[in-house]
């Protein structure tokens, strides 16, 4: 199982949540009614929680206290199955509690300010035994100990992702990742391609990626144009959005995801976390959730998967999703969002919608489950689900499907099945007359 050994800062993130429908007597203030308190983890904690609940062998080395707080984010932790290397803390756990109604933020309580304590010199082993190192630095002194700065030169690949507060990223590193505003504390002028480039010769790094919010990345590699990653607008809370890109893109470089394939990834599932509202809502149903897949391979069956948009399902979809089906134990189908397909064909299209094309393709009895992903491959879903066998119709060449290498990381193969002539979506639109700019 790949290792990722998240480095930082945690804290606990606490919303208090109620109606307010009324002002204050006292001042022109709202008065919330408490409906409920929520915690999760934060930062550094955060990144590794993630990481853990996509199913990766997660070692968080961080500093947090022994107080309410502490022990409430270290409970989080265990629950997410990361194994926490905390350091300690001189002084109280960070805490940040957000008041919120409905959408609205209505304020924000910072508390705690304690100081790491030393980490030990077994970081060094730590580092040796990653296949990936994450830096989430939120500048609260875990990044400012000489110990952890020189273990993290030992990383084979260490991703970064920044804050103005923290520590300069290590000269190397294969990855950093700022936000728009901490790149323009360090380059002011300049497009966000530019502040990328820059960025490049002053921390003397591998790769930079800015991240621009709900209007994509920038990614800047030497002796290559810069790629700019384009999202589909989503509302939803952005808190948590950086971690949740940091820790996709870490663990896709860590199983041998080219860069900018990994970016790509991690954008879009930075937009579904967000359009999730976060933490509390993020986790879609998957098979891979303690469910079929586990069951299918308890009993030493085979699982197989296969993706595509699957807009307007005809007789050659389901030709080929029944062969497929016939190659294993379960089939797993990895559904292009309507977003995704957007991006794919063009503004018109899907022309029917992600709810209905997974509930027909659920109702097909060769299918045994649905798993929608934003992205334009389903490379990060497959890392997920980790199938044995990958299927796709012979009009594609399975040498140079996006799909094959992470298949071949995983242990797994890539099948083509036959492709069945004269059926396809597009000629079912024109044989219908419905345009397509």
């Amino acid at each position: 199982m790949t290792r990722i050994l998240v480095v930082g800062d945690s804290m606990l993130d606490r919303d208090l949540v109620g109606a307010a429908e009324r002002l204050c007597p006292e001042a022109p203030v709202p008065v919330l009614e408490e409906e409920t308190t929520r915690a999760a983890p934060g930062g550094a904690a955060l990144a590794a929680a993630l990481l853990a609940r996509d199913g990766y062998d997660v070692v968080l080395l961080t500093a947090f206290g022994h107080d309410e707080a502490g022990i409430a984010l270290g409970d989080l932790l265990a629950d997410a199955g990361v194994l926490t290397v905390n350091s300690g803390l001189e002084g109280e756990t960070h805490e940040k509690l957000r008041v919120t109604t409905g959408r609205h933020l209505l304020c924000r309580v910072d508390r705690g300010n304690g100081t790491p304590r030393e980490a030990r010199a077994s970081t060094v082993a730590h580092v040796d035994e990653a296949d990936a190192v994450l830096v989430s630095d939120y500048g609260r002194g875990v990044l400012r100990d000489g110990t952890v700065l020189r273990a993290l030169d030992r990383a084979g690949t260490l991703v970064w992702d920044p804050h103005p507060r923290g520590a300069t990223p290590r000269a190397g590193a294969t990855l950093v990742t700022p936000n728009e505003h901490e790149a323009r504390r360090v380059v002011r002028a300049g497009d966000p391609a530019t502040l990328a480039r820059e960025l490049l010769d002053v921390w003397r790094v591998e790769a930079v990626c800015v991240t621009c919010g709900e209007r994509g990345a920038v990614l800047a590699e030497e002796m290559r144009p810069p790629l700019t990653v384009a999202v589909e607008p989503v509302h939803g809370d952005p808190c948590g959005a950086g971690d949740r890109f940091a820790a996709s893109v870490t663990a896709l470089v860590a199983t041998g995801v080219p860069l900018p394939d990994a970016v790509m990834a991690g954008a879009g599932e930075a937009r579904s976390f967000v359009a999730a509202s976060g933490w509390h809502g993020s986790v879609r149903p998957s098979p891979g959730d303690g469910g079929l897949l586990d069951r299918v391979r308890a009993r030493g069956g085979t699982i197989v998967a296969t993706g595509g948009c699957f807009d307007l399902l005809h007789a050659g979809h389901v030709a080929m999703l029944e062969a497929a089906r016939r190659l294993g134990d379960s089939l797993v189908v990895c559904l292009n969002s309507d977003a995704s397909v957007r991006r794919l064909k063009g503004p018109d299209r899907p022309l029917v919608g992600e709810d209905d094309r997974a509930a027909v393709l659920r109702a097909l009895g060769c299918v045994d489950e649905v798993v929608l992903f934003d992205e334009e491959t389903p490379v990060a879903a497959l890392e997920r689900l980790r199938p044995d066998v990958f299927v796709k119709g012979a009009d594609y060449d399975a040498a140079t499907l996006p799909e094959a290498a992470v298949m071949r990381r995983l242990g797994g193969r890539v099948v083509t099945v036959p492709y069945v002539a004269g059926h396809s979506t597009t000629a079912l639109i024109e044989r219908a007359g419905v345009g397509v700019r």
